[in-house]
């Protein structure tokens, strides 16, 4: 009896509630084999996947699990897009979806049971490879482009895109899942964007299609920050790049545009 109570005190201390870990994990803070077999039969830890594991998996949100992912299994995520912009209070659209869309931007593949948790809440991985450099060095060097934020009252933090990264990572979905009037709207919010922050991000980005949309919302609200961008060092390449059917063709980014904006 005495054992079982060890065992369950230094699992409540090493892990929350709502913590998703691995058998690995577990070992490697101090678990035996034995204890953590233990552990499951005694019902003090559930077995969500194969080597996965929670303590009540009632607790789980959309929150601790991209906190395990992040900080315990080390994965390469980080809040981007639309849900870093909405968990800075930038977001103007309010989804009338009963799920909750969370995008995390990494190059890792999201775990099988991440699709399987009963929570209402679909999460949606996207590459960096088609914004950013594919070389792994080159994208630790991008991590000051990312913030960090406490989530819960134990002071734990989530790793989120920098506002001027999300919107990037919002552009790359124009117009093919985000609309025209919708990044407008988003970058109307955006008053007090960091110019160098923006300078470092957009010379780091290599796609061409996000840079001339970003210049091209930019320009049309004419920030103050906006005019302390050095363009030098950001190339738009060349050619014209035809985004939407029936479109007017901006002569000065060569994309194409809705008439109507």
């Amino acid at each position: 009896m005495a054992i079982n109570v060890l065992r369950r005190k230094k699992l409540y201390e090493i892990m929350s509630e709502d913590l998703i870990t691995t058998h690995k994990w577990l070992l490697n803070n101090n678990l035996s084999r034995h204890a953590i077999d233990n552990l499951v039969k005694s019902n003090q830890l559930e077995s969500i996947s194969k080597g996965v594991y929670v303590r009540n998996i009632r607790k789980i949100t959309w929150q601790s699990v991209v906190f395990s992912l992040q900080s315990v299994l080390n994965l390469d995520f980080v809040i981007g897009g639309l849900t870093a912009l909405e968990m800075q209070g930038l977001l103007h659209y309010v989804s009338l979806s009963e799920n909750k869309i969370v995008h995390l931007f990494g190059n890792d593949v999201l775990p099988e049971w991440v699709e399987n948790l009963d929570l209402n809440v679909k999460f949606v991985r996207h590459t960096t490879n088609s914004l950013f450099s594919e070389n792994s060095e080159e994208n630790k060097e991008f991590q000051p482009f990312t913030s960090e934020r406490d989530w819960d009252n134990d002071y734990r933090k989530l790793i989120l895109s920098s506002t001027e990264r999300a919107y990037l990572e919002v552009l790359s979905e124009v117009p093919q899942k985000i609309t025209f009037e919708h990044a407008d709207q988003l970058m109307q919010g955006l008053t007090t964007l960091s110019p160098k922050k923006l300078q470092k991000t957009l010379e780091s980005c290599h796609n061409v299609k996000v840079k001339r949309l970003f210049f091209w919302f930019a320009e049309r609200q004419n920030y103050v920050w906006f005019n302390k961008i050095n363009r030098e060092g950001i190339t738009l390449g060349s050619g014209n790049r035809m985004l939407i059917k029936g479109g007017k063709l901006d002569t000065k980014y060569k994309i194409t545009v809705p008439e109507w904006l």
